[in-house]
């Protein structure tokens, strides 16, 4: 099977937008690096979720956090020079995308692979996960999911653990970043394999895993059109779940 991202997100935010009234004007503020046309294309597109949800999406330079924290939300956009020293600074009540200390919500990566999990009918108790990357957006937050879940976890990276346990894995979460890293015969059959990574090669968007291994796994995630659209729509679910949080507090 694999996995329409687009018409998931689609769900979520019908949702969304019923949840969203009666919470009155809503900002999302985006700290982000000038002139870095891989953090544009991405911010363009929680624009454009955004718009559908009726709340105003703000840029911030990495000079004018302080002014960030006034929003409902806010995202530091990786890459970024000084991601810790800003990460450090943001309030858990503001933290949409659960980067900083003592999250309220979970990182929207590992929401969207629940949601994935829960849609195809895949329990993770007892199964053997394979993270591949081991970084903030993706490969931490996976990881701590599938454990939460019940999952037997083993994470690798260039400087750990070895591609040759994804032969056995049941769950293969990756998010290394790197165009066709994970080939068909790498996968044993039926393997659940959600591919989180996004380079660019040749112009185009694509994931670590090739196309090709839709025909062995029983779940698949394309890039672009997988985990992608379903993160952004949990972006903003964390969004109005804070705000809620704040006003009761």
């Amino acid at each position: 099977m694999i996995v329409s991202g687009k018409d998931i997100a689609d769900e979520i935010i019908a949702d969304l937008v019923r949840e969203r009234e009666g919470l009155g004007p809503l900002t999302l503020g985006v700290v982000m690096n000038a002139g870095d046309a891989a953090s544009e294309s991405f911010v363009y597109i929680k624009e454009r979720v955004a718009g559908r949800l009726g709340i105003r999406l703000k840029r911030f330079a990495p000079a004018e956090f302080e002014d960030a924290l006034a929003c409902d939300g806010v995202v530091v956009q990786l890459p970024i020079h000084n991601a810790d020293e800003l990460l450090v600074r943001l309030v858990p009540e503001k933290d949409v995308d659960a980067l900083g200390p003592a999250p309220l919500v979970r990182a929207p990566v590992a929401e969207a692979v629940s949601e994935i999990l829960v849609r195809s009918n895949i329990a993770a108790l007892g199964k053997k996960a394979v993270v591949v990357g081991d970084g903030r957006l993706v490969g931490k937050p996976c990881a701590e999911l599938l454990r939460e879940l019940g999952s037997q976890v083993s994470v690798v990276t260039l400087e750990q653990g070895s591609l040759d346990e994804l032969r056995h894995a049941d769950i293969v979460v990756s998010g290394a970043g790197s165009p066709g890293l994970i080939t068909p015969t790498m996968l044993k059959q039926g393997v659940v394999l959600i591919d989180a990574g996004t380079s660019e090669s040749g112009g185009k968007l694509v994931g670590d895993a090739l196309p090709e291994c839709a025909e062995v796994a029983s779940v698949f995630t394309p890039v672009p059109g997988g985990v992608g659209p379903i993160a952004v729509a949990m972006l903003y679910k964390n969004l109005l779940t804070l705000v809620k949080i704040g006003r009761r507090q």
